[in-house]
């Protein structure tokens, strides 16, 4: 249907807009087809990459706040609009933010034509498709935006309180077993249980998916609060009594004081966020309250992260291999060097301690300053990132071995290796080729499995280790003596070597017991034809006490430390 408009000034509609854009949380335009003007609500500035309320040259302007690869769709569209061929514009397309970033919008509007049937006007509405609710209607409560308006109002140092974010342990199990509508229900029958039991100066929140908020600035005390979570707690365990069972799930609490805090928004949330993620880490059914130095640790820890793989995709900018000797139990020879991971990063991106305790080690010769492998190696393992490291350092240790190999024939490298690499690539393969590649007898390799934990037979692993002894690398228990040991790997497994763990050394060096155990796994490995490295000999007192157990091998700070490739090429093939 054709609307004819006769004699409308802009300023008419622009005094319609201003009037009514303050009642409405969407945006109201005007576009003047014929002048080529726009106008729009004025708080739309707040929230776009706007030049300003109203402009001319509109068409070209919008190129200021459309994003480009949404242009020619829009163009296309608005020039029908210009030639007057359609009578309304609907249109899902993308603007940018304050930012810069694009933000879904849809615009709807409907053609305004002089009394000679010509376009003059396209009126209409924007919104924002993606927006936040501010109340979610499947548990009844105000959700996030609620919550927004809500931390607004309040005062820029916060009262004495606190804020809880609950979150039901693996909704998504009950999603996936009984329906998306069960948990619905279930997240409704939540939100009672936790109605029931709040106070009335206690405000309820649905956040996102299966989270809630609490918030109390009444004065109450983080007591309180854990109260409150065990009152919730019960109320949950009650509902799911009273309905025999069908459905058994919990709840965990993430827990933040409010005392003298800056009202800051996003950065309560992050708090909030870790809280509750901690008490799920603690293993679900339990609240955490925030600590700053955990959390302050923890961001270390994120940190450390990005510059890992920084240098991954740098060319391993930053990673080294440092080796350590092993030698021979009698005449103290060079046997073989064990490859270990180093990580350094710049003074300038890593300053203090290790956030793990570990004293970190500064590098004289350059501005660098080495991470504790106990803080970046469980990251590595975490985060997958082990993977191409531990590529890397194989294929490092096997050229240096082949380069060694020229000045000390016989020589033999040891490489770690990771559960990680066992159960998510071909470690196999890559052995192989990496000894292919370097022309490498595969026995001057001996593989280091570095998770005792992990060596219960299961058929990947065995396949895995079978492989390995198939390809005639050296096989090698790491870490034994310590509580994951388990003495069956001796007979199921039958590696090559058995490595004694330090701390399993120092207590045999100090306790009659203990010394007494060690001599019978040593006697126990050599019945079984099974080598026997002992770790962690550090002075020549402990090595003429160990060497009378006859162990095979011996590695420790007696012989040397841990140290680059040039330094060991020096001191032990070179010499």
């Amino acid at each position: 249907m054709r609307r004819i408009i006769r004699g409308v000034p802009k300023k008419i509609l622009e005094y319609v807009i201003q009037l009514f854009s303050p009642t409405m949380d969407d945006y109201l335009y005007v576009m003047d087809l014929k002048e080529d003007y726009y106008m729009i609500s004025p708080q739309a500035m707040e929230r776009f990459l706007l030049p300003a309320d109203h402009f001319y040259h509109a068409k070209k302007m919008h190129e200021q706040f459309v994003y480009t690869d949404d242009l020619p769709a829009l163009w296309a569209d608005m020039e029908l609009s210009y030639k007057g061929e359609h009578d309304s514009h609907d249109m899902d397309y993308r603007w940018l933010d304050r930012q810069g970033h694009p933000v879904w919008i849809n615009c709807r509007g409907i053609l305004l034509r002089d009394p000679d049937g010509s376009a003059k006007y396209l009126v209409g509405c924007i919104n924002e498709i993606g927006k936040k609710q501010k109340a979610d209607n499947v548990s009844g409560l105000m959700g996030e935006v609620g919550l927004w308006h809500y931390a607004m109002d309040c005062a820029e140092i916060l009262p004495d309180g606190f804020v809880m974010r609950l979150g039901i342990d693996d909704l998504g199990g009950v999603n996936g077993t009984l329906g998306m509508n069960y948990g619905d229900f279930l997240l409704k029958e939540t939100a009672n249980c936790i109605q029931k039991v709040i106070e009335p100066e206690q405000k309820l929140f649905r956040l996102v998916s299966d989270q809630f908020i609490i918030t109390d600035l009444s004065g109450k005390s983080i007591s309180d609060a854990c109260r409150l979570y065990d009152k919730i707690r019960s109320e949950i365990s009650r509902w799911v009594e009273e309905h025999q069972y069908q459905t058994v799930f919990t709840i965990s609490a993430g827990i933040i004081d409010t005392d003298g805090r800056h009202n800051d928004y996003d950065q309560l949330l992050k708090y909030l966020e870790f809280s509750l993620n901690e008490a799920k880490r603690l293993g679900k059914n339990e609240s955490y309250v925030f600590c700053q130095a955990d959390y302050d640790a923890w961001s270390r820890r994120q940190e450390l992260r990005k510059q890992l793989l920084h240098a991954i995709n740098h060319g391993y900018e930053g990673f080294e291999v440092y080796y350590q000797p092993v030698m021979s139990r009698k005449e103290h020879d060079l046997v073989s060097a064990e490859a270990l991971m180093r990580f350094f990063v710049s003074e300038e991106a890593q300053t203090g301690e290790s956030g793990s305790g570990e004293i970190t080690e500064k590098n004289t010769n350059e501005n660098r300053r080495m991470i504790s492998p106990a803080e970046f190696i469980p990251i590595l393992e975490e985060s997958g990132l082990i993977i191409p490291v531990g590529r890397w350092l194989l294929h490092t240790a096997a050229k240096d071995c082949k380069e060694w190999q020229k000045a000390h024939p016989g020589m033999r490298v040891q490489i770690n290796l990771s559960y990680v690499q066992v159960a998510k690539t071909n470690v196999l393969r890559e052995i192989w080729e990496t000894l292919d590649e370097n022309k490498l007898d595969p026995e001057c390799l001996g593989v280091e499995l570095t998770e005792s934990g992990y060596l219960e037979p299961g058929a990947h692993f065995q396949k895995v280790w079978q492989g390995l002894k198939e390809l005639g690398v050296k096989v090698l228990l790491d870490d034994f003596g310590t509580g994951y040991s388990n003495f069956h790997c001796l007979g199921d497994l039958t590696p090559n070597c058995i490595k004694i763990d330090r701390t399993f050394t120092q207590k045999a060096l100090s306790d009659s017991y203990e010394y007494n155990l060690l001599t019978q796994m040593i006697w126990m490995s050599k019945r079984l034809n099974i080598h026997v490295c002992i770790e962690g000999i550090e002075t020549k007192e402990e090595l003429e006490r160990i060497a009378v157990l006859k162990p095979d091998y011996i590695q420790g700070y007696v012989f040397g430390k841990p140290i680059s490739k040039e330094l060991f090429t020096e001191q032990f093939i070179c010499r």
